[in-house]
């Protein structure tokens, strides 16, 4: 590790009041060390990554990290805080700052070596080590493994010894997460049963304690090897408690080991024998039949979907998500062992795909176990609308392209498969016309298609892609691919239920599934809810026509706080997927519809872009840097270039980015203006109807919500402090953000 991080890389005074000025201070060092060639999209990267999920972890450690193709090396950088940032961890601030940066492409070897610099951080010793040292040297020595740290105080008297290291949150922060916790070990100890005297055989550590296998072979998951469940039947003590465990989050570098280490430091307190599966960036050696046939439970730690799932089918599971293992990982094993006593198991995964554990669909997998319905739903359609954004951006822009250089009787153009003239600009209209119009016409069926995925996997694509065919056919539009997709889903989801023979699930998947599957699904577009489904898109397609007045700018205002709700998130999807819809069948309505939305999605990037360069002060420096790309991501129709100002104050930026989205969506649909493109920003402005009025009315809401949000802080700034110690925990983290 000796190259990824030297002296220069390290910050034992790290003055940071946020996270995003943490992640800038140690960025600059990457920076001027060549490991980093552009740090605002670096920090782009290292802040979409922390969108995804907060990097605190109990203990005050905060390990902000991402994969980047603006990273020249795997590198790391440490800063120590005094005062302690916050990066989202239950415990309170974090002081140890690792900013870990992995190339797009790194490869095994370094990433490796990053899991097992995770690993390690588990470890009080090292962690207390960190806190006390007083040379940068000796703390990149320490990170590299070039000087080992004094062995941790003992349980009863370890806080005391860190607590002055520790920011304000106290002693508790001085303590490693697996440390921590052991003192609610003992709760559960009702339900260990015969294993519990035998949990500190000699297997249980040496299988822990193989710090050299760095997190990309299974390490825990080979120690005990694949025949050793037979050889426990002999005489001696009880064979322990077994345990299989895997572990994973979206980068696969940090939470990945450091969840496998809590879990296996778990293990060897409660006396169970834990193999853990990290399945990281750097790929994953599958734990060993054998290990997984003599487990008597599961623990499955994630936040992407497990791969090969149904290996660890009909046992006890615990399925939670990876900070969870970080965090909770004693009472994880007590769950563990608790449903195992209860003979609670997992159904069997059948051979032909079906949803079970480990075959469940994608969204499935990713999500809680806790997820109700309504969760699950949003989810299905949102993957449905993802995987068609695509088709409608490439074909609406194409179409957009093709009036803009032939005109609006382009449409009526000859196949340019039958006349086309090289020198010709109506014929190369023509050509991008008539080639997007074919991209839009699979916006139905993938839509549909993908709804099923998200539902059933790859049984559901054949049945939901056949039902947006049909909805297409029956001009049931963008409601009958909704429909054709959840019932697409259904469908396969009740078909992997049926109990089949053994002959004939090898032909499940490839033949059964498919036709069954898409008779059905056919018989009820075309017979039973299809023609409804049509009638009332229909009806939607009309009220859109005849949209004007007072109904279109309640419906403006109505779409411009959605779109600047969540800045990104569910509810501005949900607007924005009505708008494309629209653009399915377009008329008049659906038109101005999709330029309100375009309209107030600009917004909220460009106030905060504009109250940084009006009310600088009011900003802190990385929100000063981030207001320089907001501009370009405004403009560009990126809503979400205001996210990074909406998380560090979200009850002054969300609200003054609705008021100026429901300004611009109102006076859009106002001025009727239209917009054939469904994404494109300022790009597109030759393409839109009314392009002043549509210009004035981005503007008035850029103004209206730049004057709240300086209003706003402005008032908060103004707003005196609560005496220290005075205040409720949540006045601490207003004083804190408006200060910066």
């Amino acid at each position: 590790m000796s190259d990824m991080i030297t002296a220069d890389l390290v910050d034992l005074d790290l003055a940071a009041g946020t996270k995003e000025e943490a992640a800038r201070s140690l960025a600059e060092r990457l920076v001027r060390l060549g490991r980093v060639t552009d740090l605002d999209g670096f920090l782009a990267d290292v802040a979409a990554r922390e969108a995804q999920m907060p990097t605190g972890l109990d203990g005050g450690i905060g390990i902000p990290h991402c994969r980047s193709a603006h990273v020249t090396e795997p590198t790391l950088a440490f800063g120590r805080s005094g005062s302690g940032i916050d990066f989202g961890a239950p415990d309170g601030p974090a002081d140890l700052i690792f900013l870990i940066a992995a190339p797009s492409g790194a490869d095994d070897a370094h990433l490796t070596i990053l899991s097992s610099l995770a690993r390690r951080l588990m470890d009080p010793a090292f962690t207390s080590a960190l806190r006390t040292t007083t040379s940068p040297a000796g703390a990149a020595a320490l990170i590299r493994g070039d000087e080992e740290p004094q062995p941790a105080p003992s349980p009863s008297t370890g806080t005391g010894s860190t607590a002055p290291q520790a920011p304000g949150a106290g002693s508790a922060k001085s303590a490693d997460p697996a440390a921590a916790e052991p003192a609610e070990v003992p709760e559960p100890a009702e339900a260990p049963e015969p294993p519990e005297p035998a949990g500190s055989a000699p297997g249980t550590d040496s299988g822990t304690s193989t710090g050299t296998d760095t997190g990309t072979d299974t390490g825990t998951g080979v120690r005990q090897g694949a025949g050793e469940p037979e050889g426990d039947s002999g005489d001696g003590p009880p064979a322990p408690f077994r345990v299989v465990a895997v572990t994973s989050c979206p980068t696969g570098i940090a939470h990945t080991y450091m969840a496998a280490e809590a879990l296996e430091h778990a293990g060897r307190d409660a006396g169970v024998d834990v193999a853990v599966e990290t399945q990281g960036s750097a790929g994953f050696t599958r734990l060993a039949p054998g290990v997984i046939a003599a487990a008597d439970a599961v623990i499955l730690a994630h936040d992407v979907p497990v791969r090969e799932k149904e290996r660890f089918a009909g046992k006890p599971t615990v399925d939670v998500g990876v900070k969870a293992g970080i965090n909770r990982a004693p009472q994880l094993i007590v769950e563990a062992r608790d449903k195992a006593a209860r003979g609670e198991v997992t159904a069997p995964v059948p051979a032909d795909g079906g949803e079970g554990p480990g075959g469940g669909a994608p969204v499935d997998r990713a999500g809680e176990p806790g997820d109700g319905y309504g969760t699950r739903l949003r989810t299905w359609l949102m993957s449905g609308v993802s995987y068609m954004v695509p088709f409608v951006a490439a074909g609406g822009l194409l179409i957009a392209l093709g009036f803009a250089i032939g005109g609006y009787a382009v449409d009526k153009a000859p196949s340019v498969a039958e006349h086309f003239a090289w020198g010709q600009a109506d014929s190369w209209a023509a050509l991008m016309f008539q080639t997007g119009a074919l991209a839009f016409g699979f916006l139905i069926p993938v839509l549909a298609g993908y709804i099923a995925y998200g539902m059933a996997d790859r049984p559901g694509l054949v049945p939901g892609f056949v039902g947006g065919a049909v909805a297409l056919t029956i001009d049931a539009g963008f409601l009958g691919g909704l429909a054709a997709g959840l019932i697409a889903g259904g469908v396969v989801r009740t078909i992997q239920r049926v109990r089949v023979p053994g002959p004939l699930r090898g032909i499940m998947p490839v033949v059964v599934i498919p036709l069954v599957s898409s008779a059905i699904v056919g018989f009820l577009m075309f017979l039973v809810i299809g023609k409804p489904i049509a009638s009332l898109q229909s009806a939607l397609t009309d009220w859109l026509s005849g949209l004007s007045g007072a109904n279109a700018v309640v419906l403006g205002v109505i779409l411009g706080l959605m779109m600047c709700f969540d800045l990104g998130g569910p509810l501005n999807k949900v607007a924005y997927a009505f708008a494309i819809g629209g653009l399915a069948d377009p008329n008049e309505g659906s038109l101005k519809v999709m330029a309100a939305v375009m309209a107030a999605g600009m917004v909220p990037p460009l106030a905060m872009a504009l109250a940084t360069v009006v009310r600088g002060r009011l900003f802190t420096k990385a929100e000063r840097e981030n207001g320089k790309a907001a501009w370009v991501l405004g403009a560009s129709f990126i809503t979400e270039g205001a996210i990074p100002f909406a998380a560090a104050d979200p009850l002054r930026v969300i609200p003054s980015a609705m008021v100026g989205g429901a300004v611009t969506g109102a006076l859009s649909m106002l001025f009727e203006c239209t917009l054939r493109a469904p994404h494109g920003g300022v790009w597109v402005i030759p393409l839109i109807g009314n392009p002043l009025l549509y210009l004035v009315a981005v503007l008035a809401g850029t103004l209206v919500s730049a004057a709240l949000v300086i209003l706003l802080k402005g008032h908060a700034r103004r707003t005196p402090a609560p005496a220290p110690g005075a205040g409720e925990p949540g006045e601490t983290h207003e004083k804190v953000t408006v200060a910066a």
